[in-house]
């Protein structure tokens, strides 16, 4: 089983939110610690032990799983995961919605919503990502341990990517929300949980 987390909120109420990415290294603000503190006792709750925890680099998803793993009874030592890393938004980088909008016009912003193709000057490497998803999706088993991915939105959606058969209405994972791929005992993939809050 495959439990991927966006990390917590990097936005403090009020605050207008920004597209956030690569180059723009935020720590998690006092309600996204509790978002991770919330997920860790939840998913620890339903009896999922983390044998494996990818990690992407920056912060605000390393705070995420320090919090998650904390509630964990023998938790692992997270790796870093390179196809986990945080898009490059290029000249759109740490600008507000609104003027992400009048540079790149709501048809690109709603391609890569519910497509993920990438606007303009965006550095995504989706073809890397999806090939990577991949790999750890085929190598699940029905009886393997949990393995425990937190990553930002723009990363995670290419999960899905990766299975266009079970993607959901959303590739979209709100901050502090968990999705889950699993292998049935039948060698079925599922998506029974996607965007998901505690």
């Amino acid at each position: 089983m495959l439990v991927i987390v966006r990390h917590g909120n990097t936005f403090t109420a009020g605050e207008p939110p920004r597209r956030i990415g690569a180059r723009t290294d935020l720590p998690l603000t006092d309600a996204g610690i509790a978002q991770a503190e919330a997920l860790g006792a939840h998913l620890t709750a339903k009896g999922w032990h983390f044998a494996r925890a990818l990690v992407s680099p920056l912060l605000r998803t390393r705070e995420t799983a320090q919090a998650i793993l904390a509630a964990q009874p023998s938790p692992p030592t997270p790796e870093p995961a390179p196809f986990l890393r945080e898009i490059d938004h290029g000249p759109d980088e740490n600008r507000t919605e609104a003027q992400v909008l009048a540079r790149i016009g709501q048809p690109a912003l709603t391609a890569w919503d519910e497509h993920a193709i990438a606007p303009p000057d965006w550095t995504v490497d989706a073809d890397q990502r999806i090939a990577a998803w991949h790999a750890l999706i085929e190598a699940l088993t029905p009886d393997q341990p949990p393995t425990l991915l937190v990553t930002s939105n723009g990363a995670a959606r290419f999960a899905l990517m990766a299975l266009p058969t079970l993607a959901p209405r959303t590739l979209k994972l709100r901050t502090g929300s968990y999705g889950v791929i699993q292998r049935d005992a039948d060698g079925t993939l599922t998506l029974p949980v996607w965007d998901q809050r505690p």
